[in-house]
């Protein structure tokens, strides 16, 4: 027969160790009885149970004993402690060492029936979280990558194949969404590994220093060039350079990039001598190369060398059933006292749209951790840019209620499928226009029309 938990009943009274045996197994709780304190610790190291439920006041060791006891045996298993003789500095000794609920004789049936029940259902979501915690360790994490979705977990096949060849590597993703993880876990796991790892982003660079900062420079190349300096290059040689944000590469300096994609070969700024290194190339952007390239922002014969091997990186908002494990990674990082986030929070958090992925809700649970006292986090203590976000949108007005502007509900009708189409084509104004069954020229014209970008 199935029961809803094994519990221990501690007591020394045998008239209420029988009501209380009576009662729990009437909810369908197995029970066992302890007479004593040295009773019980036998039978806790025998068996595991879910709720031990112990008088405080007992011969041979009393409530604190047994609460140490089973602590030691079973840190998930959940004590309740009943006492007619209780004070507030015994209750507050109780949940320092671990007690879930202090209840003081004489009780009523319902308070009981209703403690343990709780105290039941929270076994359970800690049995939960337990084995969600060792799934994220052995199957829904590589390196410092989390998820459990489809798309993550084809994600984590896809990198331990592609870390072990020089291939490029082109990785694609919305801000924020751990394209640089990808790359690190990429090097991580290649025979490279015990080689540098070196990082640049290239939107933060000018275009003359970004040049300096990749291949380096020769003494009097320029104003300020006291000395000669190794590029990025040649310190990843042997390793893995990752370059961030590859879109926003000037072109001038594309064609020198390309030529160390082909034959490893490169001149400091200034330098009259060819350096060759061994590097593989690993880069990322947030934006579509296919339109940079139409503008020609972009050499199409570069970008064919990076993207040998292509690695899309899914937005937050495409699956949601990872938010559940970032929301307990960051609370691990960020809140001591183990703070959790009650179901209805949970449930919002999971609707958001976080259009800054998975450094937005990171940050959003730092700042909910530093502001809220309680340790279970309520809807009224998220900020107030998730129930903007998810709040139904507001029904179109009724021209019974008087007349209507039709052209400013057209254009905000449209304005939100642009968007739409150009978050679910991850920038792709291409891809977005499809989606729209419109041309490449129309739906760009519309963009600019309502000054999208």
């Amino acid at each position: 027969m199935r029961h809803n938990g094994k519990i221990l009943i501690v007591e020394d009274e045998k008239s209420m160790r029988e009501v209380l045996k009576i009662l729990l197994e009437e909810e369908g709780y197995e029970t066992t009885s302890a007479v004593d304190g040295m009773a019980a610790t036998e039978k806790i190291q025998q068996e595991i149970y879910d709720i031990v439920i112990t008088d405080l006041k007992m011969p041979r060791a009393d409530g604190f004993e047994v609460l140490k006891r089973v602590k030691e045996a079973s840190p998930s298993t959940v004590v309740i402690m009943i006492t007619a003789f209780g004070t507030t500095e015994s209750n507050i000794e109780a949940m320092k060492l671990g007690a879930y609920d202090f209840i003081h004789k004489p009780f009523k049936i319902d308070e009981i029936r209703l403690v343990v029940n709780k105290a039941c259902e929270r076994k359970r979501q800690s049995d939960e979280l337990s084995l969600l915690r060792e799934k994220v360790r052995t199957s829904y994490q590589l390196e410092n990558i989390i998820g459990k979705s489809p798309k993550m977990q084809e994600l984590f096949r896809l990198i331990p194949k592609v870390a072990q060849s020089n291939s490029s590597v082109l990785i694609t993703g919305e801000s924020g969404s751990g394209k640089e993880l990808v790359a690190a876990a990429l090097h991580s796991l290649s025979p490279r590994k015990n080689k540098n790892f070196v990082t640049i982003n290239c939107a933060t660079f000018p275009e003359g220093l970004l040049e300096s900062e990749l291949f380096g420079h020769v003494k009097g190349a320029f104003t300020g060039a006291v000395s000669n300096k190794q590029g990025l290059f040649e310190i990843a040689d042997e390793g893995t350079i990752f370059l961030d944000e590859i879109a926003e590469m000037p072109v001038s300096l594309q064609a020198k990039l390309l030529r160390v994609l082909e034959n490893g070969t490169f001149r400091r700024v200034g330098g009259l001598g060819d350096i060759k290194v061994d590097v593989r190339v690993i880069s990322a952007t947030n934006r579509d190369l296919s339109d940079a390239m139409a503008a020609a922002g972009f050499r199409e014969d570069l970008f064919y060398r990076l993207n040998v091997v292509p690695v899309h990186l899914p937005p937050l908002r495409e699956r949601p059933e990872d938010i559940p494990l970032f929301l307990d990674h960051f609370l691990g990082r960020f809140s001591p006292d183990k703070k959790e986030f009650s179901p209805e929070s949970l449930r919002l958090l999971m609707k958001y749209p976080w259009k800054g992925n998975v450094r937005e809700l990171e940050n959003m649970v730092e700042r909910i951790v530093l502001l809220t006292d309680r340790k279970v986090i309520l809807p009224e203590d998220l900020p107030e840019e998730v129930f903007t976000a998810v709040r139904p949108a507001a029904a179109l007005p009724d021209m019974n209620d008087g007349s209507v502007d039709l052209e400013k509900i057209v254009e905000e009708i449209e304005k939100n499928y642009l968007c739409t189409a150009l978050a679910k084509a991850n920038g792709s104004k291409t891809d977005a226009a499809k989606l729209l069954n419109l041309s490449f020229r129309s739906f760009r014209h519309r963009l600019q029309k309502y000054g999208i970008k």
